[in-house]
């Protein structure tokens, strides 16, 4: 019987609100992957909270890499997601370079809704791009694809032949896989959009619009993303299970009127990882 994969995840951990490596440590063991987390800080409550408390773990990054390299560990995916300084990134950079087999996934986390958060500034921004150059796959949102880029955020919808071009700029930034969340097409509604430079193919899936933003949605699409891959799904497959289980969680969220401080309530739809599945058309873009 082959092992688990291992996943290296590099990002934060919050008692309140399921994100970062409370989503992605239930997401992807579910699939049958083990994580082995790298907290970057440890908090209360995520920092869309009014107030928190926060134990900075930058100290504990680079010891906790010469450890793994010292045991001579093998890892399948090397992950990084929230980060909270620019010393955090030059450790992200090592371990990428630590474990150069492994697949190396950005999540580019840096704002919303065309917002920056509170705790980006410029210069962190604009250090992602170094993270971005190494990394196979990145799995910006709209704003975060825009912050990457130096474009405006766009308020309209975008016309199909507008965000391959964001997609292909982004490429050549490094990495072979570009996917965009939260994607609003002028032809085709809500949707999330992904480009494989190796082939050229753009790809596009459809997903229902809800009124409504929890934390901890972009870690889950990612965590999804990954798991598929990681067992042998194609990129649109992959990219279809991910939309799925997400909007799957995102409407049960909904439909009990929670906070959206509280994240999405993905403990109960877990078994929808292990069952079997009835995705969605996917087409080309």
């Amino acid at each position: 019987m082959q092992g688990c994969k291992k996943v290296v995840s590099i990002q934060d951990i919050s008692g309140l609100g399921r994100c970062s490596l409370t989503v992605v440590i239930p997401v992807l063991s579910a699939m049958g992957i083990q994580v082995c987390p790298v907290p970057t800080a440890v908090l209360s409550a995520h920092t869309g909270y009014s107030e928190f408390v926060m134990r900075d773990l930058t100290d504990f990054m680079k010891p906790a890499l010469e450890h793994y390299k010292k045991m001579d560990m093998k890892f399948d995916c090397v992950y990084s997601g929230f980060l909270a300084s620019s010393e955090q990134i030059d450790h992200c950079l090592e371990f990428f370079e630590a474990f150069p087999d492994a697949l190396k996934v950005v999540d580019p986390v840096m704002g919303d809704g065309g917002k920056a958060y509170k705790t980006y500034t410029k210069e962190l921004c604009s250090r992602m791009v170094e993270l971005v150059k190494v990394a196979d796959i990145i799995t910006p949102n709209l704003t975060e694809a825009a912050i990457l880029l130096g474009e405006e955020y766009p308020t309209a919808s975008m016309r199909s032949s507008e965000i391959k071009s964001w997609l292909v700029r982004l490429s050549k930034q490094g990495a072979k896989i570009v996917v965009i969340t939260s994607v609003n097409l002028a032809d085709g509604g809500m949707s999330t959009v992904g480009y494989d430079k190796e082939n050229n193919s753009f790809w596009k899936i459809k997903n229902d619009y809800v009124p409504a933003h929890y934390s901890g949605t972009g870690d889950m699409f990612t965590s999804v993303l990954i798991g598929g891959l990681l067992k042998g799904d194609s990129l649109p497959i992959a990219m279809n299970r991910a939309t799925a289980f997400t909007e799957l969680t995102v409407k049960t969220t909904y439909s009990y009127q929670t906070p959206w401080t509280d994240g999405l309530m993905l403990e109960g739809q877990l078994p929808w990882l292990t069952s079997y599945q009835e995705l969605r058309d996917y087409t080309n873009l």
